[in-house]
């Protein structure tokens, strides 16, 4: 079990960690809420009925993560428009679909995230530190969605777009600042498979 995802009987999953494994997740767990920010209400008592019908943000963020974890849903930076007009369409279509849908998306990204610092802040400490996380099946999806959100967050951090970029990433140095960032990306892509294999099984 240490160091990946073993299904339990009746559904969810279980993890071995160790201190410091928990403290950095949590840890970055805490980061993406602050990244992701408040939702509509949280900041103060608003109208339960005027939030339902809240709008979000039409522009896409200025944070290269935040444009990574919520990007556009109807613009694909490989594929050029046909022409102008179609690019502006395009525009049109995704900040109509961001308005209405990335409220939504920040929320269950909010949960998620949640669901992690809850989770690892109920763990009861073994002897020899560490403990062992035990997930309910819904508290499962929870962490996978987190985990790959926090996969992007990192990955974009790294200039990375594509799995195949990883291969140079395997042999830097240990003095290159970027190292303890890699380390963490790829020991959270090993905990995010193992999982997926848990929760399919």
């Amino acid at each position: 079990m240490p160091g990946h995802f073993e299904p339990l009987r009746g559904g969810g999953a279980a993890v071995a960690l160790d201190d410091v494994e928990i403290s950095i997740i949590r840890s970055l767990a805490v980061q993406l809420l602050e990244l992701i920010g408040p939702g509509p209400g949280e900041d103060a008592p608003d109208d339960p009925l005027a939030e339902l019908f809240a709008e979000g943000p039409s522009e896409p963020p200025s944070d290269p993560v935040l444009r990574r974890l919520f990007p556009d849903a109807y613009t694909d930076p490989e594929q050029a428009p046909d022409s102008p007009q179609d690019a502006e369409e395009r525009m049109a279509h995704s900040a109509e679909f961001r308005r209405f849908t990335e409220n939504d998306l920040r929320a269950g990204k909010r949960e998620n995230a949640l669901a992690v610092i809850r989770t690892l802040d109920s763990l009861t400490p073994g002897g020899d530190g560490g403990a062992v996380l035990k997930l309910t099946a819904e508290e499962s999806r929870q962490w996978l969605g987190s985990l790959n959100d926090l996969r992007l967050a990192i990955g974009s951090r790294l200039d990375i777009t594509d799995e195949d970029d990883t291969d140079d990433l395997y042999r830097l140095p240990d003095e290159d600042p970027r190292k303890p960032m890699v380390m963490a990306y790829l020991w959270l892509g090993g905990l995010q498979e193992t999982l997926v294999t848990t929760l399919m099984r």
